[in-house]
């Protein structure tokens, strides 16, 4: 079985209703649930509460998530299993990412508990909204990001494993250009230059919608975005 790590924020964990898009169901996809394989159902990664719509802090749920689709296309594309690793934890900031904290430490685990019993070859990331609002982050998104991902391919001994990143919803200033973030286009462009120079690929997120807090993409982008994923992934990578 090949695997992917997934790592990030709440768009890479999925808000997405379930009941606005059908099930993807694929006997060749896995996800890892205490340290063995089982089939892929969403939430796939349940990082919030799955059964109430809203918690009482107004959090939105666990739901839909790109990496059903990303990995429903890599099944049929390779006819192989495909195991998902998740890691994502909603409205984490680079910092939170840090070498050697929990999230960072808590990835690298997981991901040395599915190398057991599968071959680790991408990590899909989607994270940056945390980064938006403040100067130092933005401006410094590469050199903090960098040691994250080359320490977690040193730790696994997986040097040169592609990664995928995902564009910012461009709908953040679509929907009402007098609340972007002052930073917005900082990250954006910080995400696009990884994929460009360091043996990465960024996933495209233009035209895709979002849900009505502005911030989450819904399901149906979701979906698309897991495919955009996917196409990234295969941009990169040698068969």
């Amino acid at each position: 079985m090949k695997s992917f790590l997934l790592l990030g924020q709440s768009n890479m964990a999925g808000r997405g209703d379930f009941e606005d898009v059908p099930s993807i169901y694929n006997n060749l996809c896995f996800m890892l649930r205490n340290g063995r394989w089982q089939p892929m159902s969403e939430p796939i990664n349940p990082d919030r509460s799955v059964v109430e719509p809203f918690s009482k802090e107004g959090n939105l749920h666990s739901g839909r998530c790109l990496a059903a689709s990303f990995a429903d296309d890599f099944a049929k594309h390779y006819n192989e299993k495909v195991g998902l690793i998740p890691c994502a934890d909603g409205g984490t900031s680079l910092e939170d990412w840090q070498v050697r904290g929990l999230l960072y430490d808590h990835a690298v685990m997981q991901a040395k508990l599915a190398m057991r019993t599968s071959q680790l070859i991408g990590i899909l990331w989607h994270q940056g909204e945390a980064e938006c609002s403040r100067e130092e982050r933005a401006t410094t998104y590469i050199e903090r990001f960098l040691p994250i991902i080359n320490g977690i391919r040193c730790e696994l001994g997986v040097y040169d494993i592609p990664v995928v990143l995902g564009e910012l919803g461009h709908f953040v200033k679509d929907r009402n250009p007098e609340k972007i973030p002052p930073y917005f286009d900082t990250v954006q462009e910080a995400l696009n230059t990884l994929g460009k120079r360091y043996d990465m690929a960024t996933a495209s997120a233009e035209g895709l919608g979002c849900r009505p807090d502005g911030i989450h993409f819904h399901s149906a982008a979701l979906r698309e975005l897991g495919h955009r994923y996917f196409a990234a992934y295969r941009s990169i990578v040698r068969d």
